[in-house]
């Protein structure tokens, strides 16, 4: 059976969303059809719609999502129909080098659903992520869903498909900030917020946010930082030393992700402290610092890819930690919008005026 629903499309470099109806198929082997309840508007998606993933047009956005399974394909025991899922682009696959060293959260093979979701025309769509939620139903492979409490609330959960859980893993995987450290977060959108939150929660000392933005500054300030530099108007390499003792931050978290905000993360750390790149650098982007430098500071750089997090283990303890009141997820939720509102929040997130808008299914 051949199931028939609304999804949102990017069918060219730059050109305004449209919803379409588009085709997606009953699960084969190891597959999961699921109904969407919630999807976050993504920087990720943007950058699919812009071209700066890859130019496999035409695409079904979305990714950042959480729904219930509705039916699964032969084979899959991870999950079954009636679950509350979350989302995720790291099915791994257990198999590879990173999986067989015990490094499941670098797993080079992520599973995705075999089979392909299209328009009416039969053309093919390249789902963002290997997921492509911004639609009733979607297919993915059973490894890509992650069961958790529906207590939540799915505009809560599905935050923690991407961006969130990108954040949190930066600051807490990645980064192991530690009780007592420094922290600085250069760049306070949805990823920067959430690694102020994680670091909060890790017990750090001192969580010092950096943006051009006063209002990300000021919700960075009621989320978990101790100290807000506003970098349009003051160097933030000096500030966020200042600050700690004319040292440097033990970890350095750049959300941004450009060569410059990279260079002041560098310098902004202490000896033998570590810069955690979480911001994704677009593929035309270099970077240059003295050699001398890199070897002469010691310490790591490190690139934090979806936080380093493995779904099956971190999402479930970050939403039992939301619904014991410890961290707030929902305070990343700026608004939930309909469907077809994808390309005004993309419009919105440009001008910085939300952390998240989340389309949500009545």
């Amino acid at each position: 059976m051949t199931h028939e629903v609304r999804g949102v499309v990017a069918r060219a470099k730059g050109a305004p969303v449209t919803l379409e109806t588009i085709l997606v198929p009953d699960p084969g082997p190891g597959e999961a059809l699921v109904k969407v309840e919630a999807c976050g508007v993504c920087h990720t998606d943007l950058h699919y719609r812009e071209g700066a993933i890859n130019d496999d047009f035409p695409f079904l956005l979305g990714h950042e999502a959480a729904g219930i399974v509705e039916a699964v394909g032969e084979g899959v025991t991870e999950v079954a129909p009636g679950d509350f899922v979350i989302l995720n682009w790291r099915a791994v696959c257990g198999q590879c080098r990173a999986c067989l060293r015990g490094r499941p959260w670098y797993c080079f093979n992520t599973h995705n659903a075999t089979q392909k979701m299209t328009l009416t025309d039969g053309t093919v769509l390249s789902p963002a992520l290997g997921i492509g939620a911004f639609a009733d139903k979607t297919l993915v492979a059973a490894g890509q869903c992650t069961k958790v409490d529906p207590a939540a609330g799915a505009a809560v959960a599905g935050l923690l498909g991407c961006g969130v859980m990108a954040g949190f893993g930066a600051a807490m995987n990645t980064g192991n900030v530690g009780r007592g450290d420094s922290v600085a977060v250069i760049g306070c959108g949805g990823v920067g917020i959430a690694s102020v939150m994680g670091a909060r929660l890790a017990g750090a000392a001192k969580i010092i946010a950096v943006d051009i933005d006063p209002r990300k500054l000021e919700w960075a300030g009621n989320l978990g930082a101790t100290h807000t530099v506003d970098s349009s108007s003051t160097d933030p390499v000096e500030a966020i030393r200042d600050l700690t003792g004319g040292h440097g931050a033990d970890v350095v978290i750049d959300a941004v992700g450009i060569p410059k905000t990279y260079e002041q993360a560098f310098y902004a750390r202490d000896l033998a402290g570590t810069v955690v790149l979480v911001g994704v650098p677009s593929p035309e982007m270099r970077l240059e610092l003295p050699l001398l430098d890199v070897f002469g500071r010691g310490g790591s750089l490190k690139s934090s890819w979806y936080g380093d997090c493995l779904p099956s283990r971190d999402f479930p303890m970050l939403i039992d930690l939301h619904l014991q009141g410890r961290i707030d997820l929902a305070a990343f939720v700026s608004e939930t919008i309909p469907l077809d509102g994808v390309e005004a929040a993309f419009e919105k997130m440009h001008h910085g005026d939300v952390l998240r808008s989340v389309v949500i299914w009545n």
